[in-house]
């Protein structure tokens, strides 16, 4: 849904008001289930791009979302809204849940089970190694906006459109900067 800035006369994405966020937060405190719902909803999206970032695995980004809720659910005073909003609160939950998570799996990892030679080929490997540097690089030099609307775009997984919602950019010039972007990326990789 869209609304027309009355000022500017530009079409804008309705962003979500804190406010809104503390009327359900209110309403999780006194067991209601739709305040929950409404709150998975609106968040369960970027709690999951955030722990499949880090997890890298599907079913443990998952298992992290599941965690994330029903840490929101049996603790909803956890969340102080003095100290920032809820979306970024959840992200935060989520990464941490996830590092944990990934820690968790390091320290089961026996040593007997891991292959004392590398499959594979080693020159292979040393290219994608190398390819991957330069994206790196390359990504690291963009403008920050730039490098923030395609890291969404394709580590997150986000939709241009999703993208211009959690932004509150134009969509226009969310599609700008990913093009512009990789633009730059297809350079640095001519010969």
């Amino acid at each position: 849904m869209r609304f027309m800035d009355k000022e500017s006369g530009v079409a804008t994405m309705p962003q979500t008001a804190p406010a809104d966020d503390a009327a359900l937060l209110a309403q999780l405190q006194s067991g209601d289930q739709r305040a929950m719902a409404s709150l998975y909803d609106r968040y369960s999206r970027l709690v999951y791009s955030v722990a499949l970032r880090v997890l890298r695995e599907p079913a443990t980004a998952e298992d992290v979302l599941q965690e994330v809720f029903m840490q929101l659910w049996r603790t909803p005073d956890s969340f102080i809204a003095a100290r920032g909003n809820l979306g970024s609160w959840l992200a935060v939950v989520a990464r941490n849940r996830s590092i944990d998570a990934l820690r968790r799996k390091r320290s089961g990892t026996l040593i007997d089970g891991l292959p004392l030679v590398a499959p594979g080929n080693v020159s292979d490997e040393a290219e994608r190694t190398t390819l991957m540097e330069r994206a790196r690089v390359t990504i690291q030099q963009l403008p920050r906006e730039q490098r923030r609307t395609l890291e969404m775009a394709f580590f997150d997984g986000l939709t241009h459109s999703e993208i211009a919602e959690m932004t509150g950019d134009p969509l226009g010039t969310v599609k700008t900067r990913i093009r512009t972007a990789l633009l730059s990326l297809r350079k640095a990789f001519r010969p």
